[in-house]
């Protein structure tokens, strides 16, 4: 239990949020310190380089035209660069063309000789400088000039930079103070932060539950976030489309109880009759025996319309694809309903505009056409007429099935997909239907990835038209 609640709370949305947060505010100083007190070291040093270069030009003519650069002495000069040096807290060496000291602020090295890469490219004119990061001092080196440009010797100035480290403990003091203030108030917003973005999540999560537990039946509106709000709009369609399955699950359930029972019902009221009554002449038994079959077929009917609608309902079904000439599918199955329409003294008519070859499954395409079509003769007067035309393009072919029969009220007219549900029950009882053939279809349709739509009039007819790709895709399945 222990580990499930510590896996739970790393994956915390608040924690999550106030670790950013946190992570925003020391971030910039574990970044930017660093770089700030490199570049102003740098910045430093270069100054200073720059400026100590400028001072020793200063002294160029005053040096060798005073003979100093030969050694000869000045005391003018010795004081001055005497205390330069001290206020540097460094050292003045002045070097001939020879390499060797002539002057020192020290006067410890005079008469020696200096070897060393920055004086030699000095004299041939460069004036370079190089900070010793052990020592802690900038040496700068520039070349000493005659009034014919020629090169006679080179200043090196020694300044101490301690000045740098001293200016750095006391940047990182206060940038050490900044970052706990800084830290500090990242922990303060991150807190409410986490508190701010994550109680809607806590308050959608306990609603949830709520719904599972049948408390409520609806999320409420969540205005803190647009997102979050669009998530409970679309949370609340789908607990209404999942109540709305529901309920028609167990109407659906409701009306296969009713309409089984039902044949069942007037067989055992017609056995009765027969078992209840004595000597009942031979004519009644084959009345109500010719009843029982009827009612029998009824029941059988109905179960084989269940059964399709289930195999076609099921997860996974699998459609038997071919390519099929739909003029001759339509020719069969019209040859096969001619007696009825014929009973029904219903004049059918099929009329095709070009030759259709399309990929379908041919048994369930085959109930699409025959429901569509018996139910145009079957629901409509006599010396009526039904319309089947067939056409199509570069993409889909077209079926429209038409007649100028009852109608459908226009309240029912969205309902007529629906399992059991019948326009007219009367009507539907007399001619024996189960209320399915039009679901069947539906499903059959939908199948192979095509739509079905229905325009219709009460009194004046009605006409379904079905669209339905002539090469099948089958649908990815995530």
């Amino acid at each position: 239990m222990k580990n499930k609640f510590s896996f739970s709370a790393l994956h915390s949305l608040g924690l999550k949020i106030a670790t950013i947060i946190i992570l925003i505010g020391i971030i910039p100083f574990l970044v930017c310190v660093p770089i700030s007190l490199r570049a102003y070291k740098s910045v430093s040093i270069h100054t200073d380089a720059t400026n100590l270069m400028a001072q020793a030009a200063q002294y160029n003519s005053q040096i060798v035209t005073s003979g100093y650069i030969l050694g000869e002495e000045n005391n003018i000069l010795d004081t001055e660069l005497k205390s330069i040096a001290d206020s540097y807290n460094g050292r003045i060496l002045i070097v001939n063309s020879a390499l060797k000291v002539v002057k020192d602020s020290y006067s410890v090295d005079i008469g020696k000789t200096v070897i060393w890469e920055n004086i030699i490219h000095s004299m041939q004119g460069d004036s370079l400088y190089y900070y010793d990061d052990a020592t802690k001092y900038l040496i700068v080196t520039v070349p000493l000039s005659n009034s014919d440009s020629e090169i006679v010797g080179t200043l090196v100035i020694n300044k101490s930079m301690d000045y740098i480290d001293q200016n750095t403990d006391i940047f990182v003091s206060y940038a050490l103070i900044g970052a706990v203030i800084v830290v500090s108030l990242a922990i303060m917003v991150a807190v409410f932060s986490a508190i701010h973005f994550s109680s809607p999540m806590i308050k959608m999560s306990n609603s949830l539950d709520a719904i599972i537990r049948e408390y409520t039946d609806s999320l409420p509106e969540i205005h803190v976030f647009r997102e979050l709000q669009q998530i409970s709009d679309k949370f609340n369609e789908v607990i209404k489309k999942l109540q709305a399955i529901d309920q028609s699950r167990q109407e659906f359930v409701s009306n296969v109880s009713h309409e089984l029972k039902t044949p069942l019902t007037s067989m055992k009221v017609l056995a009765d009759s027969l078992n209840g009554s004595e000597d009942v002449p031979i004519e009644m038994y084959k009345e109500f025996m010719v009843d029982i079959g009827d009612e029998i077929d009824r029941e059988t009917k109905i179960i084989n319309d269940l059964l399709s609608l289930v195999r076609m309902d099921k997860s996974g079904a699998e459609l038997n694809v071919s390519a099929v000439n739909i003029n001759e599918l339509i020719e069969h199955i019209l040859k096969r309903l001619k007696p009825i329409a014929e009973k029904a003294g219903i004049e059918v008519v099929f009329e095709s505009f070009r030759p259709v070859v399309a990929e379908v499954d041919e048994v369930k395409f085959t109930l699409v056409v025959t429901n569509l079509v018996e139910n145009a003769i079957k629901y409509n007067d006599e010396g009526g007429w039904v319309h089947i035309s067939l056409n199509s393009d570069h993409q889909f072919f077209y079926i429209k099935v038409e007649d100028n029969g009852l109608g459908i009220p226009e309240n029912s007219v969205d309902h007529i997909f629906e399992r059991f549900y019948r326009a007219d029950k009367s009507h539907s009882r007399e001619i024996g239907g189960t209320g399915l053939g039009l679901a069947i279809t539906k499903s059959a349709i939908a199948m192979h990835n095509g739509e079905i739509k229905v325009r219709s009039k009460l009194g004046e007819g009605t006409t379904f038209d079905v669209r339905i790709p002539l090469n099948f895709i089958e649908k990815e399945v995530h």
